[in-house]
């Protein structure tokens, strides 16, 4: 199973994707769309959306994985955030992949053993588990985290939806 992970922004969206076969996880790719050169917000969209499509046309994914907006004390950056959130909720409905949405607490807590880990602690434990040397950009980090702790929790997932049937 291939699985995208996401960490949005509105200005750098990071991207992770890994493999799993059986017990054994893969990194296959990661990285962050960036669109800060752009002049509007809209344009910086548009950027997500085409960064987000090409990554998906190269690397074929079978479901992808998200993080949950939590709500800052910046409500136009809460705004912002899921713009572009909706924006790459669109490109994986485009490619048809079945989506999964963890809290940030529960990406933490399944990656590191805390749900209140520093984000250098959950960059620590990600290069850990996905054997990755040198450095990865924060953006890139966090979404590995969140394919991470979908592969964990993938099990749960499908328990609870057959159940639900």
């Amino acid at each position: 199973m291939r699985i995208l992970g996401l960490d949005p922004g509105s200005r750098y969206t990071g991207y992770g994707i890994v493999e799993k076969k059986g017990n054994t996880l893969s990194h296959i790719c990661s990285g962050r769309i960036n669109a800060t050169k752009e002049e509007t917000f809209a344009q910086r969209l548009a950027v997500l959306h085409t960064g987000l499509h090409d990554l998906l046309t190269e690397y074929s994914c079978d479901v992808a994985a998200v993080e949950r907006v939590f709500a800052g004390k910046n409500i136009n950056s809460t705004i912002k955030l899921s713009h572009a959130r909706g924006v790459l909720l669109l490109a994986t409905a485009q490619f048809e992949l079945e989506l999964f949405e963890y809290a940030p607490t529960k990406v933490k807590q399944i990656v590191t053993g805390k749900g209140r880990a520093a984000k250098d602690d959950v960059a620590h434990f990600t290069k850990r588990l996905l054997g990755i040397h040198g450095d990865l950009a924060e953006d890139a980090s966090d979404a590995l985290a969140v394919a991470i702790c979908h592969s964990q929790l993938e099990r749960v997932n499908s328990r609870l939806v057959s159940n639900q049937t």
